[in-house]
């Protein structure tokens, strides 16, 4: 059993991001993303593979969190973003509550990636332990060098459920990729304002 301060320290963005090192997440209280990070997915095409009536794909992007997609059919459960071009992403984030919705809850998920569903690839595969909160899933592979993936097409699979369940809720989902460079042509990242008056020659 878990001490409190367990808990709490695991509900920390940077607990989470370690344990999404270790496979296995909890989630955190608070939405928290880097500075350097944008929501890619506003203008991408949604679309799940089934639903229940009334908890469909817009719940997952209505910013409430009293509301959620509910599945309706065999696993996996699969939510599906499809960009109009290549674009780059580096996190996604999901709002799950085990407290609220027990069974329904996600317990291992599959992120795939690829130009369309004819050549999805796997690549990460997450594990939560009871998640209440947001669930931070890094898109980084294994060499830390590569921070973000290039693809047209993201691919969310719910592969089972905590206590067995059928099907799944998930109350939100958002895709963070990095803000592009405000400076043209230039291979650093500046966010200081200074730094950006200076950093051209003129």
């Amino acid at each position: 059993m878990e001490s409190d301060a367990e808990e709490e320290a695991a509900a920390t963005p940077a607990a989470a991001a370690a344990a999404a090192s270790a496979g296995r997440l909890k989630g955190s209280p608070e939405l928290t993303v880097d500075a350097d990070m944008r929501e890619m997915a506003k203008t991408a095409a949604w679309s799940v593979s089934s639903c229940k009536a009334g908890n469909g794909v817009a719940a997952l992007r209505d910013d409430n969190l009293d509301t959620y997609w509910q599945s309706d059919g065999a696993q996996p459960h699969l939510v599906n973003i499809q960009f109009q071009k290549k674009v780059q992403l580096q996190l996604v984030v999901l709002y799950v509550d085990f407290k609220l919705d027990e069974s329904y809850t996600p317990s291992k998920i599959s992120i795939r990636a690829g130009d369309g569903f004819h050549n999805l690839k796997e690549i990460k595969t997450v594990e939560l332990a009871k998640p209440v909160g947001w669930v931070h899933i890094p898109l980084s592979g294994a060499d830390p060098r590569e921070t973000f993936i290039h693809t047209f097409m993201l691919q969310i699979a719910v592969l089972s459920n905590h206590l067995n369940g059928r099907d799944t809720h998930v109350r939100q989902i958002k895709i963070y990729g990095p803000r592009p460079n405000p400076v043209p042509h230039q291979p650093f990242h500046f966010t200081s304002r200074e730094f950006i008056t200076y950093s051209t020659v003129r």
